[in-house]
């Protein structure tokens, strides 16, 4: 992926390539029509990409706060009471709730590991930080890539206004502004 930083007030864009650790500095307005285009599908993507990670962060930081909320139901008091136990995402078998000082909880790729009550919701709160700073990390670059997509897109706009007005003015016909 290219990285690329735009200067609006300049309406210029730096390209780093992959090999390249210098960026180089280009006018927008210095773009073809073509080039702009191809800036804007990469800028599409990256925009789509940064969004699917924030979704995917969310959807994780939610799984561990559910998580973690459920927790607090284990207490001595609900020790031995009936419980569903889920098989699959909609079929249940009754059951009995055992033992409130530990869980299973599961930490990626097929993995469980037996933990303490207190010892699962430290878990789940770090899970939940790191979910909160990845997504601090992403949203910013998210909105960076939609100004510069913007930006892409307003100076196509006055290039294709620019051409339509000179294809006029050769064809003879008076401008409209």
């Amino acid at each position: 992926m290219n990285l690329l930083v735009l200067s609006f007030p300049f309406r210029s864009v730096a390209v780093l390539p992959r090999e390249s650790k210098m960026a180089q500095q280009v006018e927008l307005n210095a773009l073809n029509l073509q080039q702009l285009e191809m800036l804007k599908n990469q800028l599409d993507q990256e925009t789509e990409m940064f969004a699917g990670s924030l979704q995917s962060l969310k959807a994780a930081q939610q799984k561990f706060v559910e998580s973690q909320q459920n927790l607090d139901t284990l207490t001595p008091s609900n020790q031995g009471k009936e419980i569903l136990v889920p098989l699959t995402s909609s079929m249940y078998v009754p059951g009995h709730l055992s033992d409130v000082k530990s869980v299973m909880v599961d930490i990626g790729t097929g993995y469980y590991v037996e933990k303490t009550t207190e010892e699962a919701k430290a878990y789940f709160k770090r899970k939940i930080e790191f979910c909160t700073q990845q997504m601090e990390k992403i949203q910013p670059l998210l909105q960076d890539r939609a100004s510069k997509k913007q930006a892409v897109i307003d100076v196509m706009r006055d290039k294709m206004i620019q051409m339509q007005m000179m294809q006029m003015q050769q064809a003879g016909q008076p401008t409209r502004a």
